[in-house]
């Protein structure tokens, strides 16, 4: 009767361990998705602005080459949104979040689109493809590895500040070579953050069941965590593309 009861909480065990894993992993499978459509929504926007030149009027004057308010305003909205959806998590609801994720999503495809103009497709393309692939491999990484990378990212986190503080420098002393540099650091920065984002989304996905998360709290996680790798994919690709990208001759 002992060992009876022995295999049944065994059992239970095994039971509730394979639940809990299967859990963590529809969590993350669902922020990996909801990046998936966000980075869909960003291109489709990036594309529809770039090859429409009437649209494309809306942001800048098509003479002298210059941003209007409206375009002003594209350029400059991401960081709000971004603030918005982290500092209003709280408050915001779960399709509340998710509307202003898909916004920012193509608000800053129409203002990547921009890119398109100044760029070569080839090396858009190239520059997209490595980033693709430098991501895949830091996720498969952040995700498998059994070490601790909260230090890691820290010192990541530490590294971001520091090539802000170095943006806002160079945007008044136009230094070539503090660019290259910044986008070298940037490239190594965002590589390093993939992992560190990925593991830290594992771990939520793992603590959902344990904690008893709501089902519209884990929604809003996955949508937070979507846009930390979102963040983290774009910033790479356009660090690359500022080291390799070539520039359109016409």
């Amino acid at each position: 009767m002992d060992q009876y009861n022995q295999n049944q909480i065994f059992d239970a065990q095994v039971v509730e361990n394979i639940g809990s894993k299967t859990i963590s992993r529809n969590f993350v499978a669902n922020v990996f998705l909801w990046m998936f459509v966000a980075l869909g929504v960003s291109a489709a926007f990036a594309f529809l602005f770039a090859s429409n030149t009437d649209l494309l009027a809306y942001l800048f004057n098509t003479e002298t080459h210059q941003l209007n308010m409206l375009g002003w305003l594209v350029m400059l909205s991401p960081l709000g949104f971004v603030m918005l959806m982290s500092f209003g998590y709280q408050r915001l609801s779960a399709p509340v979040l998710t509307l202003l994720f898909l916004i920012y999503a193509a608000i800053t495809g129409i203002s990547l689109s921009f890119i398109l103009l100044v760029y070569t497709a080839t090396s858009v393309l190239t520059c997209f493809l490595s980033a693709a692939g430098m991501f895949g491999v830091m996720a498969v990484m952040g995700y498998t590895t059994n070490k601790d990378l909260t230090s890691f990212g820290r010192i990541m986190m530490m590294g971001l500040i520091g090539i802000i503080i170095a943006s806002i420098v160079n945007f008044f002393a136009g230094s070539a070579t503090l660019n290259y540099l910044i986008s070298f650091i940037g490239v190594m920065v965002f590589t390093g953050l993939t992992a560190y984002d990925v593991q830290k989304i594992k771990r939520i996905g793992a603590g959902i069941e344990f904690n008893g998360v709501a089902a519209s709290e884990s929604k809003k996680l996955s949508i937070i965590g979507a846009l930390n790798l979102y963040l983290d994919f774009i910033n790479l690709f356009l660090f690359l593309l500022r080291l390799f990208g070539g520039g359109r001759k016409d």
